[in-house]
């Protein structure tokens, strides 16, 4: 059929009405999705100002993942190197787990692969309540080379960042911390739930999801192959 030539195509030569006119209303959806996610970040620079938080003090070992030593103690802020600004994740890894939630261990093979390019406007580290020793075996078995692996074993960081159940079950989430002088303040943080509890609140921060939904299938239940122990779905 006579291609349209007042958009620009998103289907081959060949493509029924019946396709084109369904992938112009889909496209116009598509847009209005990008809009509504321009206002939400818009809407995000404009949060008052967050809480100052305590100077809590993690253990770090080498960048390097193939040395354990030496084992230094590290302080929030020291986390932000020459940036003001803190990407944070906090890696779902109860310390009596032996290994960390397969969903927040994907969402960090990707920040892996773009951690050069976040790094060019901000501090990247992920923080895990295991300690130091089981958070680097796991990152080892990841091949997380070069990300900051921080543990928060012992510290009320989770807590008091709401990055844990009063029960001490771990939750999956974003946050950004800024620099203010001598201290920290809390900027804004995303959950892997919304409010109501419902899941996929952090699901733009995945590529390979977002992907994913592109397909026929969707993403599946990609919860039925991995349950373990604690794990609270996000």
């Amino acid at each position: 059929m006579e291609q349209r030539t007042d958009i620009p195509p998103m289907w081959p030569v060949g493509a029924s009405k019946e396709y084109i006119d369904a992938r112009i209303e889909l496209g116009r959806a598509e847009r209005r999705l990008r809009d509504q996610i321009e206002e939400v970040a818009a809407a995000r620079r404009r949060m008052p100002r967050g809480a100052l938080l305590d100077d809590y003090t993690f253990s770090e070992g080498p960048r390097d993942l193939g040395r354990d030593e030496p084992v230094r103690a590290t302080r929030l802020a020291e986390l932000f190197g020459e940036h003001d600004t803190l990407f944070v994740y906090h890696l779902m890894f109860h310390p009596d787990e032996d290994a960390a939630c397969p969903m927040c261990s994907m969402w960090v093979d990707g920040f892996h692969g773009v951690s050069h390019h976040i790094r060019r406007h901000a501090a990247f580290a992920v923080i895990g309540k295991a300690p130091l020793p089981k958070l680097r075996e796991w990152a080892r078995r990841r091949g997380w080379d070069g990300l900051r692996i921080v543990s928060s074993h012992g510290t009320g960081f989770n807590a008091d960042m709401n990055a844990e159940r009063p029960g001490g079950a771990q939750r999956p989430m974003a946050s950004v911390l800024l620099r203010e002088g001598d201290g920290v303040r809390h900027f804004y943080s995303l959950p892997a739930n919304f409010l109501d509890d419902t899941e996929r609140g952090i699901d733009l921060l995945n590529p390979v999801w977002n992907i994913l939904d592109m397909f026929p299938r969707g993403r599946g239940d990609w919860y039925a192959g991995n349950d373990y122990p604690g794990r609270e779905r996000g």
